[in-house]
């Protein structure tokens, strides 16, 4: 078992070998550089403890706005990437009940990832493959201004999906495992 400081590591190295150098995000790579994003690992094996860690990152990030998003890691919970869109759900029907509507949204990550109607093999689920389960959390404000900024962000999944498509899997795969060595080193 990977600690907290491996899993953060793991993470980050995903979010800079990957989701930057590949373009997955084009937003990603200024919070990065500016040192916005946060990552916070969660042990719990129970869901009802992993929704109440939801709210409080959700809180801390209230309470402070220079940070611009959190990468909430769930390493120990979500094996099952049904249970963990289940969770999700309950997770997005929390943040409307509790008034966060408008204010924060959810991105999705899971190692077993698949979109609806792809095959799991499929290159592109790898979109939102990471080296654990998480949710993104994001201020709606700040995607708002990105989208504005950006233009056309509806192109960006396509570009993704062919992106992937012509990486192949395999590689995709593999550029996926090397998060596991930075972490497993200790950096």
């Amino acid at each position: 078992m990977h600690t907290d400081n491996q899993i953060v590591a793991q993470t980050l190295t995903w979010v800079r070998t990957f989701i930057v150098a590949e373009n997955i995000c084009p937003f990603a790579q200024r919070e990065l550089e500016r040192e916005t994003i946060r990552v916070e690992v969660v042990r719990s094996k129970k869901i009802e403890v992993a929704l109440e860690e939801l709210m409080v990152e959700v809180q801390w990030l209230d309470e402070h706005p220079d940070t611009e998003t959190t990468l909430l890691v769930f390493p120990t919970l979500f094996k099952n990437f049904d249970h963990y869109l289940d969770f999700v759900e309950l997770a997005e029907s929390i943040l409307v009940d509790q008034g966060y509507e408008g204010i924060y949204q959810l991105a999705t990550f899971h190692p077993d990832y698949y979109f609806d109607g792809a095959e799991p093999d499929d290159a592109s689920n790898y979109t939102n493959r990471s080296p654990y389960a998480m949710v993104h959390l994001l201020r709606e404000e700040s995607v708002e201004k990105a989208i504005e900024f950006y233009g056309d962000t509806d192109a960006i999944p396509e570009r993704n999906i062919a992106k992937l498509t012509a990486m192949g899997s395999v590689t995709a795969e593999q550029q996926l495992q090397r998060c596991f060595v930075v972490g497993s080193e200790g950096e």
